[in-house]
């Protein structure tokens, strides 16, 4: 996630702006939700191009304080919340909100975080081996420290698709018995201590950087509340566009669009349902068959925004 640089966030640059907002395609008078408000970038742009009203929710309380200044340049307007995005149901109950014309998440770890590193989300500089979000909770200190070997490993295999799992569980567990780690950098010696270069220049502890992340912040969890919650709100004609950044997010998003928009793997032929012809109907199209990657000279221009994958639905209207 990223911001506006012509806010609070300069500097940090919105990925695939144009494209969420076409997907979007936000109008006068519409109520629309952004589900991951970081520095206020989609924000920014969604008010900037219509006449409507945006709920905006991050877990993150400084991404909140942040959004005071976008809040005051679009008076009665912006409505700042903090919480989940998996929560939106509930937080926008409390408002009075049951219908939404549109919805944008961008998924996973904000420009902010990464380059707070008192955060403890970077790799390249140190800080405390935190990587909580919300600022409460287990950290992930506490996981690398306490896990059993084989928990920390497939731990590190399922969230970080890391196939050196097993190595780096077994250096760290050894580690950990002469000192806990308290620091992002300990961590990062420690398993590239074990691991080969990376061919693609990628630092070899990215991996497991983000399997910790994730499951700290129960980020896949996440994401199937929030599809769950957003279909659920949208009005007739509402959008929801999410933007992901790795293939386990974007394949719960694939997965839950396509089911949306009744596009399930055929039935087998001994399937009762097969024999009737009769198939549930959609309530949802697919805006994006297959998803949006963003352009070279984006990328060019911010390289964080290499991995982006932008996935669009629509909820059909009422008959």
């Amino acid at each position: 996630m990223s911001a506006a640089p012509d806010s609070a966030a300069a500097g940090h640059i919105p990925v695939m702006l144009a494209e969420v907002l076409d997907a979007l395609s936000p109008r006068d008078g519409g109520a629309y939700l952004d589900g991951t408000f970081g520095g206020g970038g989609y924000a920014a742009a969604i008010l900037g191009a219509a006449a409507c009203t945006l709920y905006a929710v991050d877990r993150d309380p400084d991404a909140i304080a942040r959004g005071a200044a976008l809040a005051a340049r679009f008076p009665g307007r912006l409505h700042l919340m903090e919480g989940r995005f998996g929560g939106m149901l509930d937080l926008l109950a409390a408002r009075g909100v049951t219908a939404l014309d549109g919805v944008v998440l961008d998924l996973g770890i904000s420009s902010f975080q990464i380059d707070q590193a008192e955060r403890g989300f970077s790799l390249r500089s140190d800080g405390p081996l935190d990587m909580r979000m919300e600022r409460s909770g287990p950290t992930a200190a506490d996981l690398v420290n306490t896990l059993p070997e084989r928990e920390l490993a497939d731990l590190l295999w399922e969230l970080g698709e890391e196939r050196h799992s097993r190595r780096i569980a077994r250096k760290l567990v050894a580690a950990r018995g002469d000192a806990p780690f308290e620091t992002t950098l300990q961590l990062a010696e420690a398993i590239h201590a074990v691991m080969p270069r990376d061919p693609s220049g990628m630092d070899s502890a990215t991996r497991s950087f983000q399997a910790l992340r994730i499951r700290v912040n129960d980020e896949l969890g996440e994401v199937e509340r929030g599809l769950a919650a957003a279909a659920r709100l949208l009005a007739p004609g509402g959008r929801l566009v999410v933007v992901s950044f790795h293939s386990l997010e974007d394949r719960i998003v694939k997965r839950f669009m396509r089911d949306a928009a009744g596009r399930t793997p055929g039935a087998s032929r001994h399937d009762p349902a097969s024999l009737t012809g009769q198939v549930a109907p959609a309530g949802y199209r697919l805006l994006t068959t297959a998803a949006l990657r963003p352009g070279a000279a984006e990328t060019d221009r911010n390289p964080r925004a290499r991995s982006a994958r932008l996935r669009a639905l629509e909820r059909l209207q009422a008959a």
